[in-house]
């Protein structure tokens, strides 16, 4: 009985590693990935973005940023009168 369980989990587990590679293999680029450095005035722009302090730590109203992010202050909140 113990072999025949473990047999099985074994199968099981041989079976869902090679869906995996397969869902892997398949899914990777086929062209050529280009990657190079960024050019100088993009650096300097992320390297500001990066020295913002709080609230414009996600680099809000750039282009960089997250155009999600809501800023909600202590006069928007209930009671905060």
């Amino acid at each position: 009985m113990f072999k025949s369980f473990s047999f099985k989990s074994f199968s099981a587990i041989a079976i869902a590693a090679a869906i995996a590679a397969a869902a892997t293999v398949l899914s990777a680029p086929t062209g050529p990935v280009d990657a190079g450095p960024l050019p100088v005035q993009e650096q300097t722009a992320i390297k500001d973005c990066a020295q913002r302090p709080w609230p414009y730590a996600n680099c809000v109203g750039t282009r960089f940023g997250n155009p999600k992010v809501r800023l909600v202050t202590t006069d928007r909140l209930p009671g905060g009168q």
